[in-house]
């Protein structure tokens, strides 16, 4: 195998950032145990980089042809091999008889391609771990490396918004990654210096290998609820699709640290067991990090958190219920893989919300907060506006929408969500993709009785500042970090951010 380095300037003064170079290159004889390469001609064959997408693919590349739901990858192998692929990866059973180049056979294509890009990239951070869960993975992830960084350690985390890493803050558009670009991801990350990284993974990324051959030390789960019904049949499938993270890629004896108070954490912590975990819980119930005692403020939360007999004071500079479990949970990652607790529970007074994550963004002259929060799943929404109940003297006000061609079956779910636990709910659009907005939001409002229908995300924004009075709260909730609308093909540039600091501006004036 040989690689090459090259180093980059990074994005602050003095700092540097180690690369790997596109110029990789390894025999296929190197894949052995992965791919069938008992023939001696084919052993010999020298691959330059992996692809599943026959467009990215560059001459010595290896093509995986996989099966997806809306495409057949085997249905591009002839374009990958005018590209200049040297072998084609496939499930077993097809017929590539035409093609100028050697075919291989296995099981489980999905697989293979993590496997082989693993190898192919070989180096990783040395302490990696990943969160799993309906809500709270991005926040996890997030606060784990804070702690990491507090302690000391170059951390990083990868997920639904991006990657942040010493000199490096980029947007990402996948919660988890696809197999090559996640695994050429964590080799620059190692060579950059990074020896501690957190990464969130998804249902549809467990459930498409994507994380498989990632070398985890810990993983750990927040909670389930209902999200992802256009992908998995069942809410029970869902579940088992998050416990891969538990019974097939933790190594038996591994921490997994598991969030106590939901419904769904007992059959997490039977799995977990029973696949020779070595389970710490943490929350109210938890055995491990303990929530003793919380006191709710408008900014912040104080909370005794207990820990193998010893009480921790704590001051989190964090809003919402949840954001005290996604803490306990990412200081069980950091406390589980070898950080001191009373390191990993001081650093929980310095945390930093995740953007998007009942992200304050101003309040209006009257005093009332206006937060913007990722929310777009029945859970999340109820959470976060239970969040802020107890702060709120007035009135909690909600605009949320759906997504289009996503779960159907959870619009109405929120709708009733909406109405039942904010003063004020407006209904405007989300996501909606190819469907049709005004069906979405129809099938919101039927079972939201009382809410106010404002098609226009910007102007349903402006419309909710300009209610607000003292003690009021708003949450404009579903986006988030997100920075783009997708309407029909095309996606616009739209921030919930910046609308509701113009509209701010606006009564400002």
């Amino acid at each position: 195998m040989a690689r090459r380095l090259r180093r980059a300037v990074g994005a602050r003064p003095g700092e540097t950032r180690i690369w790997w170079d596109e110029r990789i290159s390894m025999k296929l004889e190197d894949l052995a145990g992965i791919l069938p390469v008992a023939d001696a001609a084919l052993s010999d064959l020298a691959v330059t980089g992996l692809s599943s997408d026959s467009r990215q693919v560059q001459p010595g590349n290896l093509f995986f042809a996989l099966a997806g739901s809306k495409a057949d990858g085997g249905a591009y192998a002839a374009d990958a091999v005018r590209r200049g692929a040297v072998a084609v990866v496939s499930g077993s059973g097809r017929d590539f008889s035409g093609l100028a180049v050697p075919v291989l056979a296995v099981e489980d294509p999905r697989l293979a391609l993590a496997l082989a890009a693993a190898r192919f990239f070989g180096a990783q951070p040395e302490t990696m771990v990943a969160v799993t869960g309906t809500s709270g993975k991005t926040s996890v992830a997030a606060f784990a490396r804070q702690i990491w960084q507090q302690a000391g350690f170059a951390a990083a985390s990868i997920g639904t918004t991006g990657v942040v890493a010493p000199g490096r803050n980029e947007y990402g558009s996948l919660t988890t990654p696809d197999p090559v670009a996640l695994h050429r991801l964590l080799a620059e990350l190692a060579g950059a210096g990074v020896t501690h990284a957190s990464m969130e993974a998804s249902s549809h990324g467990l459930d498409q290998r994507r994380l498989d051959g990632v070398r985890l030390k810990a993983g750990a789960f927040t909670n389930l609820g209902r999200d992802h019904m256009d992908y998995h049949p069942t809410v029970e499938d869902y579940h088992r699709a998050k416990l891969r993270l538990f019974d097939s890629l933790l190594p038996k004896g591994a921490p997994a640290v598991i969030f106590a108070d939901d419904p769904w954490s007992e059959p997490t912590i039977r799995a977990a067991r029973a696949a020779g975990l070595d389970v710490l819980t943490v929350g109210r119930q938890g055995s491990f990090l303990s929530l003793k005692r919380v006191e709710h403020e408008r900014h912040r939360q104080r909370a005794e958190i207990g820990i193998g007999g010893a009480l921790y004071e704590i001051d989190l500079p964090l809003a919402g219920d949840f954001q005290i479990s996604n803490a306990l949970v990412a200081a069980g990652l950091a406390i589980s893989t070898g950080t001191p607790a009373a390191k990993a529970l001081a650093a929980l007074e310095h945390l930093q919300g995740a953007p998007g994550r009942l992200d304050l963004v101003g309040t209006t002259a009257a005093g009332a907060p206006v937060y913007v929060d990722y929310a777009h799943k029945p859970d999340a929404l109820e959470n976060v506006l239970t969040a802020v109940r107890p702060f709120t003297t007035g009135r909690v006000v909600v605009v949320f929408g759906c997504g289009g061609d996503r779960d159907r079956g959870k619009r109405p779910i929120m709708g009733e969500i909406a109405t039942r636990l904010a003063d004020v709910a407006i209904v405007t659009d989300d996501n909606p993709r190819s469907e049709e907005p005004a069906s979405i939001r129809a099938a919101i409002m039927a079972a939201a009785p009382g809410a106010i229908e404002i098609g226009d995300r910007r102007e349903a924004i402006h419309a909710a500042v300009a209610m607000l009075g003292a003690g009021d709260t708003l949450i404009v909730a579903g986006k988030g970090h997100e920075e783009g609308q997708t309407i029909g093909a095309e996606t616009l540039h739209f921030s919930d951010h910046e609308e509701v600091r113009a509209a701010l501006k606006e009564r400002a004036a």
